[in-house]
């Protein structure tokens, strides 16, 4: 719907589509331009309001206003509008849209075009650095809840001409800005074409929760995949690694996570403190990363079925101090550890760092003890969930960390009940489930190790000096599938 020339019926079409008079945030006021009437609208708070008033107070002066009557508004606009970013709108849902993100409009009688000026300011908090993926050395700033604060900080580390950021919205109600970010020269243009009209066509009301409502919606996924599909990052070194390699980048405003993809099972194993240490010591530290994983999936079940179902060799391997523990009670050790272990992670990390150096000692030294002592757990169980523990907490995403948990209650669960057969069943489903985990796109979730690519799958599994780091070709992944 576009706007009429005359001014009053423009007012009156805002009145009746905005709550004008009954939000205090909205801000309107009559102007004149010479003898032009106008009519100004903005939302209180995106505001910079001294530039507004340096801009209507030159617009009303006399000696700057030498025209009694605004004549061509496109002329008028060139002449008198000193502010860089200014645009003439004829289209009611642009206008309204972009009221409400931030630019102010100027209406002016006579005209079916009203002048936006973009003199948003967005309340923000600090650049920090991110508390789940902290190095020792290298960059503290991280992404954060203002989209054009993260393109900065992108484009701040990559300043090629290539570099694109590509602005969709999303959500009837919300409007919630997504931009996506990519190189010309390096993007897989397939696949940016199957994200663009994914994320034009998306049928939602609003992105409830930011990033990871808009990861589930771009692909939803079955309850029996639990691993992560989509790489997320708050480090905008960590980003830029990626897009220099042909990823894309997926930025929500009001979130400071971005969606990388593709996404493979290898990047789970990434973290930038490699970057930041000597290849050699980078590449030690991959492998151990590597080897926590099939630490943090099989080491209680595997004690559980030795110890339970296998006593000869639990015995012959001192795997339990005492021979009086049955298979059923080993089975509650085993899940109390879990619920024990689990619970303070959770209590740490969602209380203030005030108080998570407190339950982490006395979840360690006084429960602990005192859960041995009343027979709820027994050591070896509660060493070997410790263990456990420390690898889940060594594997960088904590997505990831979190799906390798939920197949370990479920291979302890098969394991208690069934013994051998559910310990082997179960791990067939688990094998079964991610080798079945989607990707956006249909790209193998196995890549490079399948299809295979030795280069590729060197340089994730070890650590390499930068000067061969550099990629001199985009790894090539196959064709966009469709679902």
């Amino acid at each position: 719907m576009s706007l009429s020339k005359k001014l009053d019926e423009n007012i009156e079409y805002l009145q009746q589509t905005l709550p004008l008079g009954s939000s205090f945030d909205l801000m309107t006021r009559d102007l004149l331009l010479g003898e032009t009437r106008a009519y100004f609208l903005g939302v209180n708070g995106f505001c910079k309001t001294e530039i507004l008033q340096q801009i209507f107070s030159d617009l009303q002066n006399p000696l700057y206003m030498k025209d009694e009557t605004v004549q061509n508004i496109g002329c008028y606009v060139s002449a008198k509008l000193g502010y860089a970013q200014v645009s003439l709108v004829d289209s009611w849902d642009t206008l309204v849209r972009s009221v409400l993100s931030g630019p102010v409009a100027l209406l002016i009688d006579g005209f079916d075009r009203a002048v936006l000026i973009d003199a948003r300011t967005y309340p923000t908090r600090g650049v920090a650095e991110p508390d789940l993926e902290r190095v020792t050395r290298g960059s503290r700033d991280g992404f954060v809840e203002t989209l054009l604060f993260n393109a900065n900080l992108i484009r701040r580390r990559i300043r090629s001409p290539k570099l694109c950021f590509a602005m969709h919205s999303v959500g009837t109600e919300s409007k919630t800005d997504v931009a996506l970010a990519y190189l010309e020269n390096t993007v897989n243009n397939e696949l940016l074409r199957k994200l663009s009209d994914t994320i034009d066509n998306l049928q939602v009301s609003s992105l409830t929760m930011g990033t990871k409502s808009l990861e589930e919606l771009l692909l939803p996924k079955r309850w029996w995949n639990p691993l992560p599909t989509f790489q997320i990052t708050e480090r905008p070194d960590v980003a830029c690694s990626y897009l220099m390699e042909g990823h894309i980048l997926v930025l929500v405003d009001n979130s400071p996570v971005v969606l990388i993809l593709p996404c493979t099972i290898f990047q789970f194993t990434q973290n930038p403190e490699d970057y930041y240490s000597s290849p050699s010591v980078g590449t030690y530290f991959r492998l151990v990363r590597f080897l926590c994983i099939p630490v943090s999936l099989l080491l209680m079940p595997l004690f559980l079925l030795l110890t339970a179902y296998f006593p000869d060799i639990s015995a012959r391997w001192g795997l339990l101090t005492s021979s009086d523990l049955n298979g059923p009670r080993l089975f509650f050790y085993v899940l109390a550890v879990e619920f024990i272990l689990d619970l303070f992670k959770y209590s740490s990390a969602l209380n203030s760092g005030k108080f998570s150096g407190s339950l982490s000692m006395i979840g360690g030294l006084i429960i602990g003890d005192i859960a041995v002592s009343l027979n709820w757990v027994s050591v070896e169980a509660l060493f070997y969930g410790a263990v456990t523990l420390l690898a889940s907490l060594a594997i960088s995403g904590t997505e990831f960390s979190g799906a390798l948990r939920i197949y370990r209650i479920f291979l302890i669960a098969a394991t208690g009940i069934w013994g051998l057969p559910g310990f082997l069943t179960g791990l067939g489903l688990v094998l079964i489930s991610i080798a079945t985990t989607p990707t956006f796109g249909g790209f193998s979730y196995f890549w490079p190790l399948f299809p295979f690519n030795g280069k590729a799958l060197g340089r994730l599994l070890f650590r390499s000096p930068t000067p061969k780091a550099q990629p001199t070709k985009v790894w090539s992944r196959g064709k966009v599938k469709n679902p």
